[in-house]
């Protein structure tokens, strides 16, 4: 089977991560392959073609005047796969997509009215354009079949770890960092985490003692054009207890590996996720992980070492988190099957096996 595989996405967190990491259990296949993306990402394989591709996503371009040639190449194949919703115009094979959440319909005030439906459009296209649609939960899946009133078959393929973090690394000692990794978008839950953070280090003021810190991985920059309300509260937390809350800056893979391995806690405080992979990253790094109680946590995480906080409520997160600060136990042995390769697996057994 000659397989279709949009890899313009490949190199970015989020989506590209999920394409990335799941693409290799993909291609080591009997199958041929038609990739096409960025030539910086470009993958050379004996059973790959890869063409160089510079539309962008979700553009005018990619829906009415998508490169002919490459057109061509595509429906010379069986199958089609994109690892988001959105879809090429003149694409005539059959086409599976995956759509790993409908947050911006849950919230829709992350991106206003216009915003949301322009969302919901790409969504209710890929539907009807799929012969099948993936997913990456059972609470996504739930979403989508009730908010879009998706009727065909859904495929749950759960996200993983990605490699990286599966690797050795030297001995690497503790430190007593908290870890948050997100962004500063709302369903995050970023501003609870800074409520909750200046009660914890309110314990530690009693007790005439500096507050551990507080690390934000990503740029400041790129969360100060995001959300100032957020922003003006850490500053003025800085200020009352000497700095605890620093930001990273960027950070590649290797250095993330290296601050999970540190860290003495990792918070994931989000409202709403699809999947949410930093917790399962933390506690394969032998760091504990305190997760809100949000439905699709409670799926992914409901047998594995993780504490639960009640979502959206920064005195139970503070309590929490002064009580696992302060346990020096460490994470129990625990096992899973949560990897990218059988996400990959999957995705290729679903498209092979209808076509």
């Amino acid at each position: 089977m000659k397989i279709a595989i949009d890899c313009r996405m490949s190199g970015k967190s989020g989506i590209g991560t999920f394409l990335d990491e799941s693409l290799p259990a993909i291609l080591d296949s009997e199958h041929q392959f038609v990739l096409f993306g960025n030539k910086s990402r470009r993958i050379s394989r004996a059973n790959v073609q890869y063409i160089d591709c510079s539309t962008k996503t979700f553009s005018l371009s990619e829906l009415m005047f998508f490169p002919k040639t490459l057109l061509n190449a595509i429906n010379s194949c069986d199958v089609y796969f994109s690892p988001y919703c959105n879809i090429p115009g003149g694409i005539k094979i059959p086409v599976y997509t995956t759509i790993h959440d409908i947050v911006f319909l849950d919230i829709p005030s992350l991106a206003g009215f216009i915003g949301t439906m322009a969302r919901k459009w790409f969504y209710k296209r890929a539907i009807r354009l799929s012969r099948e649609i993936f997913t990456v939960s059972n609470f996504s899946r739930n979403r989508i079949m009730e908010k879009l009133g998706c009727r065909k078959k859904i495929n749950v393929v759960y996200s993983g770890i990605p490699a990286y973090i599966e690797r050795e690394i030297p001995s690497t000692k503790k430190t007593d960092s908290i870890l948050f990794i997100g962004n500063i978008k709302k369903h995050k839950g970023l501003s609870i985490l800074i409520k909750a953070y200046e009660r914890f280090c309110i314990n530690f003021q009693i007790a005439s003692m500096d507050p551990p810190t507080l690390l934000i991985v990503g740029a400041q920059e790129n969360f100060r054009t995001r959300d100032k309300e957020v922003i003006k509260s850490i500053d003025s937390l800085n200020k009352t207890f000497s700095s605890p809350v620093k930001f990273s800056g960027f950070v590649d893979d290797e250095c993330l590996h290296v601050l999970l391995k540190q860290a003495k806690v990792l918070v994931q405080p989000s409202l709403y996720e699809g999947f949410g992979v930093p917790p399962l990253m933390a506690i394969t790094c032998g760091t504990k992980a305190l997760i809100s109680d949000i439905p699709v946590f409670k799926e992914i995480y409901e047998n594995l070492p993780v504490t639960f906080f009640e979502s959206g409520n920064p005195d139970d997160l503070a309590e929490k988190l002064f009580k696992i600060y302060h346990d020096e136990s460490e994470i129990p042995p625990f096992s899973h099957n949560l990897s990218y390769q059988n996400t990959g697996h999957l995705i290729l057994k679903t498209i092979t096996s209808k076509n």
